[in-house]
């Protein structure tokens, strides 16, 4: 318009701009909002850039020293923005009483465009704001506005809300509300970018999901039941820090986690044996404490896919930690003819591993407690007796004696029973195969 400070005469517009953005910090919360309303259509064009960063400032600094609930003035108008505001002068005292402080803001920003969240958030973060209040902002305006508007707008607003939602600290973010944008963004096709970093987050958190969360449908086109990669990527972003960023406790929640979800996938007759085999394998071992679950997932995984090939089967029984399955889950499995010969050897042969360490264990408690030195009183140089030599700890000894000794004939017992379970299997292979049982409750 040429009306800068060439031109003489007449009130220059540039310095009048400049003059009235001085007062801004003066300007009613509801001017500030109808000014960032209208010139965030001008964010593209660098000459606005400066007048909206102070606009954006004010806002925000408004937001972090308000005392009240909603400071939305008497002399804010609906009809001069073309917007109606979450508060005006009728139900300003109403919004007081009802609107949590830290979150009064909420409604007003949902005029803001997904430019202008964007960066308003990243101001609220250089400036410390709280990120759990960020974090529910955001999920608000996603619900919002995804709750009307097209695919195009929608899958614009919930890649904005998850790249903000990444800058934030990661365990200030609610974990059931990231499942809620995932469930939409499944539907929306979103870039691929926005997609790992939604991955990476609730991977990172897997130790709070629950069944429900991971019983994720098949894409559409697919044909099998369950959407077996994204829990495999989940997982990878669990692991992603190495297992030394990971505490114990977290592992073994995702592995009571992992082998509920194996149990229902499982019997899914399209799932690959290449795609079961990941998920049995996905943690370490030291995630599990028993491999009961696990042997059982395998079980049913057996019985339904029939056709698997003799190398394919002694694959998936690969992430069988048989040192740590039951007594009762080695004595079925030496006799379980869906699985291969080679796993009930290898059952059999941990079980005869705890049997010798048992054994060795026992007859080295006996000894001591037969002992003649056993029974005899230390004294200390304080003069203090040896508590660890005393007659009641004898007795725990001893009782502790028989309940080895009781386990090692049922350890004995079953050795054979598998030794002989496995002889007839072996024999009855020759001849054809029977119908087996089917499989009872396991210990865990």
């Amino acid at each position: 318009m040429e009306m800068n400070s060439s031109v003489s005469g007449t009130p220059n517009l540039l310095e009048e701009t400049e003059k009235s953005l001085k007062g801004m910090n003066f300007w009613a919360w509801s001017e500030l909002l109808i000014t960032i309303k209208q010139c965030q259509d001008l964010l593209p064009f660098p000459s606005s850039s400066g007048s909206l960063e102070k606009c954006v400032d004010s806002l925000i600094g408004r937001m972090a020293t308000s005392s009240e609930p909603s400071p939305c003035p008497s002399t804010s108008s609906p009809d001069s923005s073309g917007v109606r505001f979450s508060c005006d002068t009728g139900s300003t005292e109403s919004l007081k009483n009802s609107c949590s402080r830290a979150t009064w803001w909420f409604e007003d920003l949902l005029v803001l465009s997904t430019n202008l969240v964007e960066m308003v958030i990243k101001s609220m973060v250089l400036r410390k704001f709280d990120h759990s209040i960020i974090s529910r902002f955001l999920f608000y305006y996603q619900k919002s506005k995804c709750y009307t508007g097209t695919p195009d707008e929608k899958r614009n607003v919930v890649e904005t809300v998850i790249d903000m939602l990444y800058i934030l600290h990661w365990n200030s973010v609610s974990f059931k509300s990231l499942f809620g944008i995932l469930r939409v963004s499944l539907n929306l096709n979103i870039r691929k970018c926005s997609r790992t970093k939604l991955e990476c987050m609730i991977g990172s958190q897997m130790d709070q999901a629950t069944l429900d969360n991971m019983l994720i449908p098949s894409p559409y086109g697919t044909n099998y039941l369950y959407n077996v990669n994204l829990v495999l990527r989940f997982l990878k972003a669990f692991l992603h820090g190495g297992i030394s960023q990971t505490s114990p406790t977290q592992l073994r929640k995702v592995a009571s986690l992992m082998d509920l979800y194996i149990a229902e996938v499982a019997p899914d007759p399209c799932l690959k044996a290449s795609k079961f085999l990941a998920l049995t394998m996905a943690l370490p071992d030291s995630a599990r404490d028993s491999y009961d679950r696990i042997y059982r997932a395998t079980d049913m995984y057996l019985q339904v896919h029939t056709g698997l090939s003799e190398e394919e089967k002694m694959k998936i029984c690969c992430a069988l930690n048989y040192e740590k399955l039951s007594s009762e889950a080695c004595t079925h499995l030496s006799q379980n003819r869906k699985f291969p010969s080679t796993s009930a050897v290898q059952a059999l042969m941990s079980q005869q591993i705890k049997l010798k360490s048992l054994v060795k264990a026992t007859n080295k408690t006996k000894s001591y407690i037969d002992s003649p030195h056993s029974g005899v009183i230390e004294i200390g140089r304080k003069g203090k007796k040896n508590e660890s030599d005393s007659p009641t700890n004898n007795e725990k000894l001893r009782a502790h004696l028989q309940g080895m000794q009781w386990r090692v004939t049922e350890l004995e017992k079953i050795c054979l029973k598998m030794q002989t379970q496995m002889t007839k299997i072996m024999k009855s292979r020759v001849s054809g195969h029977s119908t087996p049982r089917s499989l009872p409750k396991l210990c865990s």
